[in-house]
This record gives structure tokens, C-alpha cells and sequence, in this order.
């Protein structure tokens, strides 16, 4: 499968933007949340989001290096294993005290797993290994014998998509995220009363629509005006069809509905070119030379450390960034297409924490992988089909890098961490309580946790003065 392609999956794995849709997405409509009452902070952190659509084969990007377990490994993937002699050897500092190399196409998350530039004090880098969707945990015998609520429609792309974005895998009446619900909580509270707190730089995301706030849509090149204040020919269509938006927009109503259509509409427009104004005064060039050109992805790191660095300009103390990569639904060509997939996401991951070093904001952003679901051990013959838990990576300042978190499964099939169908492993990590740590250090307080993460009890005692997983350095969390 080639760039182009992937990249075209890549983007429709996201919604089209109409002008409506563009609308309902961009509208920062204000309205008050569920905000505890708390201090407004004075530091800014951002949590970036890295969503790998089609589900990544993370067990061929996390392999265990010893003999014993490489050897289970090697005869549970058969043709699909990599040899011990091309993974890149990851030193663990502390973590399960195992050896595991990484994806051999992975140089760049080597060094900063185990420290950026060689200094084991920059270890920037940490796998939180099986971990999955799940209700409340479930063993491979109350999975078999159906005892326990499972997570709905296992397997399936989109149900498993909205999970991982919603953290409500039983399914809820109403479609927010959880991000979007952090957002109902904290917005109001630590920013200031412009951009919303949730960007995307990749269409409309479930993960950051809230009940009573949304996402704010952008693209690499800044964001998406009405008025093509971005187009430099007066007498381009799109720019004279937004001119002639703006004087509809600007009229007179009688009709309060039209009324309220109308300001919101220019309240929104206004929003974008004031961002938009923002994002092309900003001079990344001290950056801009670590983002390879010929990566798409890389450029949406790019414009992602742009706006972090514009979060004081735009009145964020707090932020979202939400980035999308498609096309790992390897059920085929998984050897050679993911080895080129993982070079230019290892290129954009490591380009975007070199520049968050270089201007000094390393220890205010989060930036962590996710994806539908893991794949299968066993080979289908040429690839991998739909799974259950995977490996995700966490990486920034604020993490312990240079460790494997959680319990990291027995390969061997038919053990009792697969479920009994070609090693489809059981989660031992909720992705609740990954999400739940990141919240502690974004601010979330105790008392709205169960808000933002509806079954977080089922796992994590939100009122204990311990971390849920323990991947966060000590004093970057409250």
C-alpha cells in the first residue's frame, strides 16, 4: 500500500468537514461545566493525543529480547517474528526488570526510551504494556463463561475506536469523550474565555467532544477561516463565497433563531482568524529543520509544537491535541508495510519531543499512542486480525521513561491471558487507569474523576494518594 493511500485512510478515518459540520465543530459555545471550585492554575500543560487507526500490531513494536520469552514469542508469530539480532535493545531503568527491544524501524523512540541524546536522565519514553478496553476486570475464565460485562462489540473498528475515545465501553445514551468531559470540568476554570480547550488537527474527534463544550478543528496550516484570510487571490471562489458568508452573516434578523445562527457564526469566525493570526506570527524556524518534509505526519507534529507554544497567546493553560495517523489494519503485508509505517511515526514522535526540549516545554506535555485494539499473535498467513489488548506508548517530561508498565502477557497461545482465539490477549491494564493518571497530572480533581471516567472506580481508588499505573515522575502530579 502506498504514502498516498495510507495518508487518504489515514484522513477519512476522520469526518468530511462541510460548511455545517465545520460550523457545529468550531462553535465555542462557553456554556458553564461541571467545574469543582479550585484555583485557577498559573503553568500550562497540554496532553496530546496520537490515535494509529486500523489497529497497530504493537506485540511486532514491543518484543521481548530474552532467550525464553523470544523463543515463545518466535513460535507464536511463526513467520511474522523479528529476530533478536534486528530489535533495537531497550535498557530498561527500573520497570518489570525484563529485556525487550523495539521495532527495528523505531531508532528515534529507542534513544529517547533510553535517553535523548544519550543522557539516561532525558529517558522520555514509556510502553504501558496490555492494556485495553474493559468494564471492570475479567479473567480468561469469567470471559469464556460470559460472568463479567464485557466491552461492546469487541473487535469491531468503530465500536472500539469510540471506546478508546469515550472510556465507555458498555456504550452510554449520550456521545462525549473523554477529553471532551475534562473539558466540562477544567475549561472554564484554567483558561481564558477564547480558543477552546480541545484542538484537533485531525477532524472531528469523538475523544474531545464534551456535554457542554467542543473541539475547536484546525489543519497543519493553521486554522479553517470562512473568510479565506488564508487565500492570497481576492478573486478565488472559496474566498468571494466566504465574503458573501460574511455579509449573510452580518444582517439584521428579526428571527431570533437567525439571530443567534448568525452571532454565533461570526463569534466563531472571528475565533479562527484570530487563531489563524496567531499560528502564522509564530516563527518555528529554531524547530522547524527537526520535522522531515516529506512527512505528513511529522508536519502535524509540527504544527503541534507551534501550538503549545502559542498557549499563553491563546489563553490556555490547559489544551488537548488531538493527531491521527491511519492505516494499520494490517491483515495483510504486516512485515512490510507497518516497518514503513512505524519509520515516519517514529520520525514525527521523536522530531516533536526534540523540539519540545529545545524550547524548554518538555516538562509540560504528555504525549501518548492509541488504537482501535491490538492484533493477533497468530499469524492469518500473511498478517494479523482483530484483537483485544495492546501496547501504547507514553513519552514526555513528565514520565518515567525508559520502563515497561503493567503486566506485559504470556505469548504462548492458549494461555490464560489469550482468550482461546489465535492469542487474542486479555487486557491486565484498563485504559481507565492510563487515562486516569494523565488526568491526575492535567488537573482533574478526585471529585469530578468519576464524571470524566464513569467506571474509573472499578480499577483505581480516585482519593488515594498513589498513581493507578505509577509511569508519572514524583511532584508532576497533585
Amino acid at each position: 500500500m502506498n504514502a498516498t493511500r495510507r495518508r487518504f485512510i489515514g484522513q477519512s478515518a476522520c469526518s468530511a468537514l462541510g460548511s455545517v459540520s465545520v460550523l457545529n465543530t468550531l462553535l465555542n459555545l462557553k456554556l458553564a461545566g461541571n467545574a469543582a471550585a479550585q484555583a485557577a492554575p498559573t503553568d500550562h500543560r497540554t496532553l496530546l493525543c496520537l490515535f494509529l487507526h486500523g489497529g497497530n500490531d504493537s506485540y511486532n513494536w514491543l518484543v521481548p529480547r530474552d532467550s525464553a520469552r523470544h523463543a515463545v514469542y518466535a513460535e507464536t508469530r511463526d513467520h511474522l517474528a523479528l529476530g533478536t539480532g534486528v530489535l533495537r535493545p531497550l535498557n530498561q531503568d527500573g520497570g518489570d526488570g525484563q529485556l525487550y527491544g523495539i521495532h527495528p524501524s523505531c531508532p528515534g523512540l529507542q534513544e529517547l526510551f533510553n535517553g535523548l541524546g544519550g543522557d539516561s536522565a532525558k529517558r522520555r519514553a514509556a510502553f504501558i504494556s496490555n492494556v485495553g478496553t474493559l468494564i471492570q476486570p475479567v479473567t480468561k475464565a469469567q470471559y469464556l463463561a460470559e460472568s463479567m460485562p464485557l466491552p461492546r462489540a469487541l473487535y469491531s473498528h468503530s465500536d472500539q475506536i469510540d471506546q478508546w475515545q469515550t472510556s465507555v465501553p458498555q456504550g452510554m445514551t449520550q456521545l462525549a469523550g473523554w477529553a471532551g468531559r475534562a473539558a466540562d470540568v477544567l475549561n472554564n476554570v484554567v483558561n481564558a474565555d477564547s480558543i477552546s480547550m480541545n484542538i484537533s488537527l485531525a477532524g472531528n474527534s469523538l475523544w474531545q467532544v464534551g456535554n457542554s463544550t467542543t473541539q475547536f478543528v484546525v489543519t497543519d496550516s493553521g486554522a479553517l477561516t470562512f473568510t479565506g484570510s488564508d487565500i492570497g487571490d481576492e478573486l478565488h471562489p472559496m474566498r468571494l463565497k466566504n465574503a458573501a458568508h460574511r455579509s449573510m452573516i452580518e444582517q439584521n434578523y428579526a428571527n431570533l433563531m437567525q439571530q443567534s445562527y448568525a452571532r454565533l457564526t461570526k463569534n466563531s469566525i472571528e475565533l479562527q482568524e484570530f487563531f489563524l493570526q496567531q499560528f502564522n506570527s509564530y516563527d518555528d524556524s529554531a524547530i522547524s529543520s527537526l520535522f522531515p518534509s516529506g512527512n505528513w505526519v511529522a508536519q502535524q507534529f509540527r504544527a503541534a509544537a507551534k501550538m503549545i507554544a502559542l498557549r499563553d497567546s491563546l489563553g490556555l493553560h490547559r489544551q488537548t491535541l488531538y493527531l491521527s495517523f491511519g492505516g494499520w489494519d494490517h491483515h495483510g503485508e504486516l512485515l512490510e508495510t507497518q516497518a514503513e509505517m512505524l519509520t515516519m511515526m517514529d520520525a514525527a514522535l521523536t522530531a516533536f519531543q526534540r523540539a519540545l526540549d529545545q524550547l524548554n516545554l518538555q516538562d509540560s506535555v504528555i504525549t501518548y499512542t492509541a488504537s482501535d485494539f491490538g492484533r493477533t499473535l497468530r499469524s492469518n498467513g500473511r498478517g494479523t486480525d482483530h484483537a483485544w489488548g495492546a501496547n501504547a506508548l507514553v513519552m514526555g517530561g513528565p514520565v518515567r521513561g525508559g520502563r515497561i508498565y503493567g503486566t506485559f502477557p504470556d505469548l504462548t497461545l492458549e494461555s490464560n491471558d489469550d482468550t482461546g482465539y489465535g492469542g487474542r490477549t486479555i487486557p491486565t491494564t484498563s485504559v481507565d487507569s492510563l487515562f486516569a493518571e494523565m488526568l491526575r497530572w492535567f488537573g482533574v480533581p478526585a471529585a469530578d474523576m468519576d464524571y470524566v471516567l464513569p467506571n474509573i472506580a472499578n480499577f483505581y481508588n480516585v482519593n488515594s494518594s498513589s498513581l493507578p499505573i505509577g509511569f508519572l515522575k514524583n511532584g508532576t502530579w497533585s
